[in-house]
């Protein structure tokens, strides 16, 4: 089967490329939930994501979470990527922000995740652009 003709509810195997027509939607929730849930086991700060697709069209999701420094900062993206990694979910296509580790972005195509220090998550409060899209909270502890 080529890569044209699978359908987005099909599942993807390790050997395909992951494009846009072989992630079923489910999938990318499971590594949006994945990534939070990572955020979270390195005790990220108020993590959260919204269902930015319909509004600006490069991704579908935002995962929104700080570290209280770089240090936090730094340890709560290698684990992200670690636990998507291993889990068989998709390898960030670039990191950016790593070397001040104040805002560091990672792009997985189909959702981003942003992992701020406290000050700058408080001065960009990307919470308050996003307010009025859909948004997945981790369930309280």
């Amino acid at each position: 089967m080529q890569t044209e003709d699978v359908t987005p509810t099909e599942l993807i195997t390790p050997t395909t490329p992951v494009t846009s027509k072989t992630v079923a939607d489910d999938d990318i929730v499971v590594w949006v939930k994945a990534a939070m849930a990572a955020a979270d086991d390195k005790l990220g700060q108020e993590t959260s994501a919204y269902m930015v697709g319909d509004i600006i069209g490069i991704t579908e999701w935002f995962v929104i979470t700080s570290g209280k420094n770089d240090r936090q900062v730094r340890a709560i993206t290698d684990y992200i990527e670690q636990v998507l990694t291993e889990s068989g979910g998709p390898k960030p296509i670039r990191i950016e922000g790593l070397n001040s580790a104040s805002w560091v972005l990672m792009d997985y195509g189909f959702f981003v995740v942003h992992v701020f220090d406290e000050e700058t998550r408080a001065y960009y409060e990307l919470e308050r652009l996003w307010k009025d899209v859909p948004r997945m909270e981790r369930p309280a502890a």
